[in-house]
Protein backbone atom coordinates (compact mmCIF):
# COMPACT_ATOMS: atom_id res chain seq x y z
CA UNK A 1 0.00 0.00 0.00
CA UNK A 2 1.07 3.60 -1.00
CA UNK A 3 -0.24 5.74 0.93
CA UNK A 4 -1.85 5.97 4.83
CA UNK A 5 -4.12 8.63 5.16
CA UNK A 6 -5.48 9.11 9.34
CA UNK A 7 -8.79 10.44 9.68
CA UNK A 8 -12.22 9.86 7.58
CA UNK A 9 -13.57 13.24 8.23
CA UNK A 10 -14.10 15.94 5.61
CA UNK A 11 -10.04 16.50 5.23
CA UNK A 12 -9.57 12.64 5.48
CA UNK A 13 -12.63 11.98 2.84
CA UNK A 14 -11.38 14.88 0.71
CA UNK A 15 -7.45 12.77 0.52
CA UNK A 16 -9.00 9.59 -0.41
CA UNK A 17 -11.02 11.48 -3.36
CA UNK A 18 -8.20 13.18 -4.24
CA UNK A 19 -5.81 9.77 -4.37
CA UNK A 20 -8.42 7.77 -5.98
CA UNK A 21 -8.89 10.69 -8.68
CA UNK A 22 -5.07 9.54 -9.53
CA UNK A 23 -5.48 5.73 -8.96
CA UNK A 24 -3.26 6.14 -5.83
CA UNK A 25 -3.98 2.88 -3.52
CA UNK A 26 -4.59 3.72 0.32
CA UNK A 27 -5.53 2.50 3.48
CA UNK A 28 -7.68 5.13 5.67
CA UNK A 29 -7.50 5.03 9.46
CA UNK A 30 -10.33 5.98 11.79
CA UNK A 31 -10.95 5.67 14.98
CA UNK A 32 -14.35 6.35 15.21
CA UNK A 33 -16.90 3.15 14.18
CA UNK A 34 -17.84 5.61 11.10
CA UNK A 35 -16.93 8.48 8.78
CA UNK A 36 -17.77 12.01 9.50
CA UNK A 37 -15.02 13.65 11.81
CA UNK A 38 -16.62 16.05 13.95
CA UNK A 39 -19.70 15.94 12.77
CA UNK A 40 -20.63 12.36 13.24
CA UNK A 41 -22.79 12.26 16.57
CA UNK A 42 -20.71 10.56 19.32
CA UNK A 43 -22.47 7.40 20.49
CA UNK A 44 -23.25 6.68 24.40
CA UNK A 45 -20.30 7.37 26.95
CA UNK A 46 -18.46 8.91 23.46
CA UNK A 47 -16.88 12.38 24.02
CA UNK A 48 -16.87 14.53 20.85
CA UNK A 49 -17.22 17.59 19.84
CA UNK A 50 -20.80 17.44 17.99
CA UNK A 51 -23.50 18.61 20.32
CA UNK A 52 -26.94 18.20 18.90
CA UNK A 53 -26.99 21.78 18.17
CA UNK A 54 -24.29 22.39 15.96
CA UNK A 55 -24.59 23.65 13.08
CA UNK A 56 -22.40 24.55 9.84
CA UNK A 57 -21.53 28.19 10.41
CA UNK A 58 -20.39 28.65 6.68
CA UNK A 59 -22.94 28.28 2.81
CA UNK A 60 -23.78 24.63 2.08
CA UNK A 61 -23.09 25.52 -1.34
CA UNK A 62 -19.20 26.12 -0.05
CA UNK A 63 -18.61 23.55 2.84
CA UNK A 64 -19.58 20.69 -0.07
CA UNK A 65 -17.26 19.17 -1.86
CA UNK A 66 -16.79 20.73 -5.71
CA UNK A 67 -17.68 17.44 -7.00
CA UNK A 68 -20.44 16.42 -5.03
CA UNK A 69 -22.83 19.20 -3.86
CA UNK A 70 -25.07 19.23 -0.81
CA UNK A 71 -28.68 18.28 -1.33
CA UNK A 72 -30.96 21.42 -2.90
CA UNK A 73 -33.23 20.25 0.41
CA UNK A 74 -30.59 21.43 2.45
CA UNK A 75 -30.75 24.78 4.39
CA UNK A 76 -27.97 27.03 3.26
CA UNK A 77 -26.63 26.02 7.09
CA UNK A 78 -27.42 22.55 7.39
CA UNK A 79 -27.49 20.71 11.20
CA UNK A 80 -25.24 18.72 12.50
CA UNK A 81 -26.60 15.78 11.27
CA UNK A 82 -27.32 16.95 8.12
CA UNK A 83 -23.53 17.28 7.53
CA UNK A 84 -22.95 13.98 8.99
CA UNK A 85 -25.80 12.10 6.26
CA UNK A 86 -23.65 14.09 3.41
CA UNK A 87 -19.88 13.19 4.10
CA UNK A 88 -21.26 9.66 4.29
CA UNK A 89 -22.91 9.73 1.31
CA UNK A 90 -20.18 11.35 -0.10
CA UNK A 91 -18.25 8.52 0.96
CA UNK A 92 -20.00 5.79 -0.85
CA UNK A 93 -20.09 8.00 -3.83
CA UNK A 94 -16.26 8.47 -3.99
CA UNK A 95 -16.06 4.84 -3.87
CA UNK A 96 -14.22 5.51 -0.10
CA UNK A 97 -16.13 3.15 2.08
CA UNK A 98 -13.62 0.00 1.07
CA UNK A 99 -10.57 1.78 1.97
CA UNK A 100 -11.31 2.77 5.70
CA UNK A 101 -10.29 0.60 8.15
CA UNK A 102 -12.91 1.70 10.99
CA UNK A 103 -11.97 1.99 14.63
CA UNK A 104 -8.61 1.60 14.17
CA UNK A 105 -6.78 4.18 16.45
CA UNK A 106 -3.12 5.35 15.22
CA UNK A 107 -0.40 4.59 18.20
CA UNK A 108 2.27 5.51 16.16
CA UNK A 109 3.89 6.71 13.09
CA UNK A 110 7.79 6.62 12.30
CA UNK A 111 10.34 6.99 9.47
CA UNK A 112 12.72 4.46 8.86
CA UNK A 113 16.03 4.99 8.03
CA UNK A 114 15.30 3.85 4.04
CA UNK A 115 12.45 6.59 3.80
CA UNK A 116 9.20 4.59 4.42
CA UNK A 117 6.99 5.17 7.61
CA UNK A 118 5.75 2.67 9.29
CA UNK A 119 2.51 2.76 11.07
CA UNK A 120 1.06 0.98 15.03
CA UNK A 121 -2.83 0.72 14.76
CA UNK A 122 -4.64 -0.76 17.71
CA UNK A 123 -8.45 -1.92 16.28
CA UNK A 124 -11.77 -1.98 18.70
CA UNK A 125 -10.51 -5.61 20.53
CA UNK A 126 -7.01 -3.63 21.54
CA UNK A 127 -5.16 -6.27 18.55
CA UNK A 128 -1.99 -3.76 17.04
CA UNK A 129 -0.74 -3.93 13.72
CA UNK A 130 2.39 -2.34 12.18
CA UNK A 131 2.78 -1.61 8.13
CA UNK A 132 5.28 0.13 6.27
CA UNK A 133 3.51 2.93 4.20
CA UNK A 134 5.48 5.67 0.93
CA UNK A 135 3.79 8.29 2.79
CA UNK A 136 1.59 9.39 5.37
CA UNK A 137 -1.00 12.08 5.35
CA UNK A 138 -2.29 13.01 8.79
CA UNK A 139 -5.79 14.80 8.16
CA UNK A 140 -7.35 14.19 11.85
CA UNK A 141 -7.81 17.30 13.36
CA UNK A 142 -7.03 18.97 16.37
CA UNK A 143 -10.48 18.83 18.02
CA UNK A 144 -9.56 15.69 20.97
CA UNK A 145 -7.73 17.00 23.31
CA UNK A 146 -9.33 20.00 25.39
CA UNK A 147 -7.73 22.70 26.56
CA UNK A 148 -8.78 24.07 30.06
CA UNK A 149 -7.56 26.97 31.97
CA UNK A 150 -4.14 25.28 34.27
CA UNK A 151 -4.68 25.96 36.90
CA UNK A 152 -8.74 25.97 37.02
CA UNK A 153 -9.89 29.03 39.61
CA UNK A 154 -8.97 29.07 43.12
CA UNK A 155 -11.60 26.57 44.60
CA UNK A 156 -12.56 24.07 41.58
CA UNK A 157 -11.70 21.55 43.39
CA UNK A 158 -14.12 21.81 46.07
CA UNK A 159 -16.95 23.65 43.93
CA UNK A 160 -20.40 21.42 44.38
CA UNK A 161 -21.29 21.64 40.65
CA UNK A 162 -20.15 20.26 37.55
CA UNK A 163 -17.15 21.76 35.70
CA UNK A 164 -17.24 20.23 32.03
CA UNK A 165 -15.04 20.98 28.61
CA UNK A 166 -17.41 21.46 25.67
CA UNK A 167 -15.84 18.35 24.53
CA UNK A 168 -18.44 16.63 26.67
CA UNK A 169 -21.76 18.68 26.41
CA UNK A 170 -24.29 17.15 24.32
CA UNK A 171 -27.38 18.67 24.87
CA UNK A 172 -29.22 22.10 26.88
CA UNK A 173 -32.03 19.95 27.53
CA UNK A 174 -29.29 17.87 29.70
CA UNK A 175 -29.27 20.78 31.64
CA UNK A 176 -33.04 22.17 32.15
CA UNK A 177 -33.96 24.03 35.27
CA UNK A 178 -29.90 24.73 36.11
CA UNK A 179 -28.22 27.34 36.52
CA UNK A 180 -25.14 27.19 33.93
CA UNK A 181 -21.91 29.37 33.25
CA UNK A 182 -20.50 29.31 30.23
CA UNK A 183 -17.06 30.47 29.20
CA UNK A 184 -15.46 32.18 26.02
CA UNK A 185 -16.42 33.65 23.47
CA UNK A 186 -15.61 31.37 20.43
CA UNK A 187 -17.78 29.57 18.00
CA UNK A 188 -18.88 26.77 20.60
CA UNK A 189 -19.21 28.67 23.42
CA UNK A 190 -21.68 31.16 21.74
CA UNK A 191 -23.65 28.19 20.29
CA UNK A 192 -23.48 26.28 23.63
CA UNK A 193 -24.70 29.45 25.41
CA UNK A 194 -27.94 30.23 23.05
CA UNK A 195 -28.44 26.47 23.56
CA UNK A 196 -28.39 26.30 26.91
CA UNK A 197 -30.88 29.61 27.19
CA UNK A 198 -33.78 27.83 25.86
CA UNK A 199 -33.44 24.95 28.89
CA UNK A 200 -31.41 26.17 31.71
CA UNK A 201 -33.08 28.31 34.46
CA UNK A 202 -30.07 30.74 33.99
CA UNK A 203 -27.07 31.65 31.84
CA UNK A 204 -24.40 33.04 32.15
CA UNK A 205 -21.56 33.67 29.40
CA UNK A 206 -18.21 34.16 30.98
CA UNK A 207 -16.00 36.83 28.98
CA UNK A 208 -12.37 37.19 29.77
CA UNK A 209 -11.46 39.11 26.36
CA UNK A 210 -13.64 40.46 24.05
CA UNK A 211 -13.84 39.27 20.64
CA UNK A 212 -14.92 40.45 16.83
CA UNK A 213 -18.88 38.82 16.55
CA UNK A 214 -19.91 38.75 13.30
CA UNK A 215 -23.10 37.38 11.81
CA UNK A 216 -23.03 34.58 9.27
CA UNK A 217 -24.48 36.79 6.87
CA UNK A 218 -23.82 40.74 5.85
CA UNK A 219 -26.42 42.61 3.47
CA UNK A 220 -27.58 39.05 2.63
CA UNK A 221 -24.60 37.33 1.92
CA UNK A 222 -23.25 34.69 3.41
CA UNK A 223 -19.79 36.09 5.12
CA UNK A 224 -17.67 33.16 3.44
CA UNK A 225 -19.30 33.80 -0.05
CA UNK A 226 -17.77 37.44 0.52
CA UNK A 227 -14.63 36.24 1.14
CA UNK A 228 -14.40 34.19 -2.07
CA UNK A 229 -15.96 37.21 -3.78
CA UNK A 230 -13.97 38.69 -6.58
CA UNK A 231 -14.52 42.29 -5.39
CA UNK A 232 -13.54 41.41 -2.06
CA UNK A 233 -10.35 40.01 -2.95
CA UNK A 234 -9.37 42.86 -5.14
CA UNK A 235 -9.67 44.82 -2.23
CA UNK A 236 -6.17 45.71 -0.13
CA UNK A 237 -6.22 44.50 3.49
CA UNK A 238 -6.40 47.84 5.03
CA UNK A 239 -10.04 48.11 2.82
CA UNK A 240 -11.66 44.86 3.91
CA UNK A 241 -10.90 45.64 7.15
CA UNK A 242 -12.60 48.71 6.75
CA UNK A 243 -15.67 47.76 4.69
CA UNK A 244 -15.97 45.05 7.33
CA UNK A 245 -16.00 47.10 10.46
CA UNK A 246 -18.32 49.26 9.19
CA UNK A 247 -20.50 46.62 8.23
CA UNK A 248 -20.86 45.49 11.91
CA UNK A 249 -21.20 48.85 13.20
CA UNK A 250 -24.54 49.15 11.20
CA UNK A 251 -25.72 45.17 11.49
CA UNK A 252 -25.14 45.43 15.54
CA UNK A 253 -23.86 48.13 16.87
CA UNK A 254 -20.70 47.88 19.25
CA UNK A 255 -20.75 44.83 21.57
CA UNK A 256 -20.21 47.14 24.81
CA UNK A 257 -24.10 48.14 24.30
CA UNK A 258 -24.71 44.15 24.99
CA UNK A 259 -22.19 43.97 28.07
CA UNK A 260 -19.64 41.87 26.06
CA UNK A 261 -15.96 43.83 26.47
CA UNK A 262 -15.03 45.50 23.27
CA UNK A 263 -12.22 43.83 21.29
CA UNK A 264 -8.69 45.07 21.94
CA UNK A 265 -7.20 44.56 18.37
CA UNK A 266 -9.06 45.34 15.10
CA UNK A 267 -11.03 42.92 12.90
CA UNK A 268 -8.94 40.19 11.10
CA UNK A 269 -6.15 40.53 14.06
CA UNK A 270 -7.48 37.68 15.72
CA UNK A 271 -9.86 34.28 15.28
CA UNK A 272 -13.61 35.86 14.73
CA UNK A 273 -16.55 34.37 16.16
CA UNK A 274 -20.02 33.80 13.61
CA UNK A 275 -23.07 33.75 15.42
CA UNK A 276 -26.27 34.90 14.23
CA UNK A 277 -27.86 34.20 18.01
CA UNK A 278 -26.11 35.28 20.70
CA UNK A 279 -26.48 38.87 20.42
CA UNK A 280 -30.24 38.29 20.31
CA UNK A 281 -30.28 35.97 23.18
CA UNK A 282 -28.49 38.71 25.39
CA UNK A 283 -30.91 41.37 24.07
CA UNK A 284 -33.98 39.01 24.87
CA UNK A 285 -32.36 39.07 28.72
CA UNK A 286 -32.06 34.55 27.53
CA UNK A 287 -27.86 34.98 28.08
CA UNK A 288 -26.23 37.36 30.87
CA UNK A 289 -22.78 38.08 30.10
CA UNK A 290 -20.57 38.26 33.19
CA UNK A 291 -16.69 39.18 33.23
CA UNK A 292 -13.90 36.10 34.05
CA UNK A 293 -14.06 33.58 36.57
CA UNK A 294 -11.85 34.73 39.48
CA UNK A 295 -12.66 31.70 42.09
CA UNK A 296 -15.09 29.13 43.22
CA UNK A 297 -17.08 29.14 46.25
CA UNK A 298 -18.77 26.20 47.33
CA UNK A 299 -21.96 26.26 44.88
CA UNK A 300 -21.20 29.95 43.81
CA UNK A 301 -18.78 31.11 41.14
CA UNK A 302 -17.22 34.88 41.74
CA UNK A 303 -16.11 36.61 38.96
CA UNK A 304 -13.34 39.37 38.40
CA UNK A 305 -15.78 42.54 39.08
CA UNK A 306 -16.34 40.95 42.24
CA UNK A 307 -19.98 39.50 41.73
CA UNK A 308 -20.71 36.30 42.21
CA UNK A 309 -23.73 33.62 41.31
CA UNK A 310 -25.32 30.29 42.51
CA UNK A 311 -24.54 27.34 39.64
CA UNK A 312 -24.85 23.74 39.10
CA UNK A 313 -22.39 23.82 36.11
CA UNK A 314 -19.47 25.44 34.14
CA UNK A 315 -18.99 24.77 30.33
CA UNK A 316 -15.92 25.79 29.61
CA UNK A 317 -15.36 26.23 25.79
CA UNK A 318 -11.37 26.91 25.67
CA UNK A 319 -11.17 25.05 22.47
CA UNK A 320 -8.04 22.21 21.87
CA UNK A 321 -4.52 21.63 22.12
CA UNK A 322 -3.02 21.16 19.25
CA UNK A 323 -1.38 17.48 19.74
CA UNK A 324 -0.46 14.45 17.38
CA UNK A 325 0.72 12.17 19.94
CA UNK A 326 1.28 9.43 17.57
CA UNK A 327 3.53 11.42 15.53
CA UNK A 328 7.56 12.32 16.87
CA UNK A 329 7.98 15.17 19.29
CA UNK A 330 8.04 18.53 17.15
CA UNK A 331 5.62 16.97 14.53
CA UNK A 332 4.16 19.47 13.22
CA UNK A 333 4.77 21.67 16.19
CA UNK A 334 7.40 23.58 17.41
CA UNK A 335 8.53 24.64 20.54
CA UNK A 336 6.84 27.64 20.61
CA UNK A 337 4.11 25.84 19.68
CA UNK A 338 3.72 27.32 16.04
CA UNK A 339 2.86 24.75 13.32
CA UNK A 340 5.60 24.54 10.82
CA UNK A 341 4.61 23.63 7.51
CA UNK A 342 5.36 24.57 4.28
CA UNK A 343 2.32 25.59 2.85
CA UNK A 344 0.75 24.63 5.95
CA UNK A 345 0.68 20.88 4.19
CA UNK A 346 4.29 20.08 4.36
CA UNK A 347 7.26 19.62 7.01
CA UNK A 348 10.69 20.55 5.74
CA UNK A 349 12.31 18.09 6.96
CA UNK A 350 10.14 14.90 6.91
CA UNK A 351 10.13 13.63 3.34
CA UNK A 352 6.47 11.52 2.27
CA UNK A 353 4.85 13.24 5.63
CA UNK A 354 1.69 15.86 4.77
CA UNK A 355 -1.16 17.48 6.55
CA UNK A 356 -4.28 18.27 5.13
CA UNK A 357 -6.83 20.58 7.38
CA UNK A 358 -4.77 21.95 9.16
CA UNK A 359 -5.61 25.26 9.09
CA UNK A 360 -8.03 28.39 9.99
CA UNK A 361 -9.58 30.40 7.42
CA UNK A 362 -12.19 33.51 7.74
CA UNK A 363 -14.43 31.56 5.51
CA UNK A 364 -15.37 27.84 4.19
CA UNK A 365 -12.31 25.09 4.82
CA UNK A 366 -13.61 22.95 2.11
CA UNK A 367 -11.55 24.49 -0.66
CA UNK A 368 -8.73 24.86 0.85
CA UNK A 369 -8.69 20.97 1.76
CA UNK A 370 -9.70 20.05 -1.67
CA UNK A 371 -6.80 22.15 -2.51
CA UNK A 372 -4.36 20.75 -0.56
CA UNK A 373 -5.91 17.33 -0.89
CA UNK A 374 -4.92 17.57 -5.21
CA UNK A 375 -1.43 18.75 -4.27
CA UNK A 376 -0.93 16.14 -2.34
CA UNK A 377 -1.90 13.34 -4.84
CA UNK A 378 0.21 15.22 -7.36
CA UNK A 379 3.32 15.28 -5.09
CA UNK A 380 3.15 11.26 -4.27
CA UNK A 381 2.34 10.37 -8.04
CA UNK A 382 5.40 12.98 -9.39
CA UNK A 383 3.30 15.41 -11.26
CA UNK A 384 4.29 17.74 -8.35
CA UNK A 385 7.18 18.77 -6.75
CA UNK A 386 8.63 19.94 -3.27
CA UNK A 387 11.13 22.35 -3.54
CA UNK A 388 14.24 22.20 -1.43
CA UNK A 389 14.02 21.97 2.23
CA UNK A 390 15.98 25.07 2.36
CA UNK A 391 13.60 27.03 0.72
CA UNK A 392 10.43 25.25 2.12
CA UNK A 393 12.27 26.81 5.78
CA UNK A 394 12.22 30.18 4.56
CA UNK A 395 8.48 30.09 3.37
CA UNK A 396 7.62 28.92 6.54
CA UNK A 397 9.73 31.47 8.48
CA UNK A 398 8.46 34.50 6.48
CA UNK A 399 5.11 33.10 6.50
CA UNK A 400 5.27 32.59 10.54
CA UNK A 401 6.68 36.54 10.55
CA UNK A 402 3.57 37.68 8.80
CA UNK A 403 1.81 35.72 11.58
CA UNK A 404 2.91 37.04 14.24
CA UNK A 405 3.22 40.89 12.85
CA UNK A 406 -1.03 40.26 12.19
CA UNK A 407 -1.77 37.95 14.95
CA UNK A 408 0.39 38.08 17.66
CA UNK A 409 2.24 34.96 19.47
CA UNK A 410 -1.21 33.68 20.40
CA UNK A 411 -1.73 30.06 20.30
CA UNK A 412 -3.32 28.83 17.56
CA UNK A 413 -2.62 31.85 15.25
CA UNK A 414 -0.22 29.96 13.27
CA UNK A 415 -3.01 28.07 11.37
CA UNK A 416 -5.16 31.17 10.56
CA UNK A 417 -5.13 31.44 6.68
CA UNK A 418 -7.08 34.46 4.45
CA UNK A 419 -9.23 31.68 1.65
CA UNK A 420 -8.81 33.92 -1.00
CA UNK A 421 -5.00 33.94 -0.95
CA UNK A 422 -4.04 30.48 0.27
CA UNK A 423 -6.09 29.03 -2.87
CA UNK A 424 -4.08 31.41 -5.29
CA UNK A 425 -0.75 29.93 -4.00
CA UNK A 426 -1.96 26.20 -5.23
CA UNK A 427 -3.40 27.40 -8.57
CA UNK A 428 0.17 27.29 -10.54
CA UNK A 429 0.63 23.39 -8.99
CA UNK A 430 -2.72 22.27 -9.73
CA UNK A 431 -4.14 22.18 -13.44
CA UNK A 432 -7.11 23.88 -14.78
Amino acid sequence: MRVCVIGAGLSGLAVGHALNERGISFVCLERAPDVGGIWRQPGAGERGPGYQSLHLNTAKQLTGYADFPMPSSYPLYPRHGQVAAYLRSFAEWAGLLGHVELRTEVVSVRQDADGMWTVVSRDADGVRSSRRFEQVVVASGHHTDPALPDPLPGGAESFAGTILHSLDYRDGADFAGRRVVVVGLGASAVDIAADLSRHAERTLLSVRRGLHIVPKQLFGMSVDEIAEAPWWNEMSFAERRQWVEQALLVARGRLSDYGLPEPDHPVFSSATTLSDEILSRIRHGAVTPKPAIASFEGDRVVFADGSSETADAVVYCTGFHMTFPFLPPGCPLAADGSVELYRRVAPADRPGLYFVGLVRPVGAITRLVEAQAQWVARLIDGAAALPSAEEMREEIGAYLTGIVQRYGRTEGASIQVDVGPYLAEFRESLPV
